[in-house]
């Protein structure tokens, strides 16, 4: 019989139940990312769907493409709502934080539905799936792999400051050379702040596991992901979405 009284036999056992116990909440915490991430998603497909509904008699077209204030409204709402939440997160309670991010997915979804108006739905079709695909193979990596990708970080931030430098000039010249090596090189990009960003995320669980705080970095944890995935799905867009006649 064995000996249920052995010290060493209780010490030896210990590490492998905190093993279990960890790897059970971490799983449970990546998929509320990954929930929340692809929920927003969703919700911003339905509602860009919607308000582009009738394409040239829609809303979306009226609105977002004849421009005007509220159009400029819709368009940098979103903006404005990533920075409140990424600088005001540790002020703003879990509640506030989730109000603000189904309002950003719903605020992207109206500004992202002259897509429909712009692209047919084939190639919109193909680059979400294309997207989906490489998303799921790119995050599944950065949870999976050993290496530290941390030291890219500071590479793809300067990979991204060059995008959106580069995209406000071209917005004077209007090269469509200088948008296609824009979109390639976002597509690049995103798909490393993908892997990245699933990384970081995963190493955060063991700073909140167990405190207040875990629900907050699950929130700006899917918000982040969403950004990945929505631009990767942009760019691909760019580069190989057929445009509607």
């Amino acid at each position: 019989m064995a000996n249920w009284s052995d010290p060493q036999r209780t010490y030896a056992a210990q590490p492998q139940v905190q093993s279990a116990a960890y790897d059970a909440g971490l799983r449970s915490y990546m998929l509320s990312v990954y929930n929340y991430m692809a929920s927003a998603v969703l919700l911003t497909g339905v509602v860009a769907m919607a308000f582009s509904w009738g394409y040239e008699d829609s809303y979306a077209y009226q609105i977002l493409v004849g421009g005007g204030p509220l159009a400029w409204l819709i368009m940098l709402s979103p903006l404005a709502i990533v920075f409140a939440m990424s600088f005001g997160q540790a002020k703003m309670s879990t509640g506030t934080l989730q109000v603000l991010f189904w309002g950003f997915a719903v605020l992207m979804g109206l500004s992202l539905s002259t897509v429909f108006l712009r692209y047919t739905g084939e190639s919109i079709a193909t680059a979400f799936f294309a997207t989906a695909a490489g998303f799921a193979g790119l995050s599944l990596w950065g949870y999976t792999t050993k290496r530290d990708l941390s030291g890219f970080g500071t590479f793809l931030i300067m990979g991204l400051v060059g995008l959106i430098v580069a995209s406000l000039l071209n917005l004077f010249f209007q090269s469509n050379t200088m948008s296609l090596v824009i979109a390639g090189i976002g597509v690049l990009v995103f798909a490393g702040l993908t892997a990245y960003d699933t990384q970081k995320i995963k190493s955060m669980y063991a700073y909140v596991a167990g405190t207040d705080m875990m629900g907050k970095t699950v929130i700006m944890g899917a918000l982040n992901l969403y950004l990945d995935f929505i631009n990767m799905f942009l760019f691909l867009l760019r580069l190989f979405g057929s445009a509607r006649n």
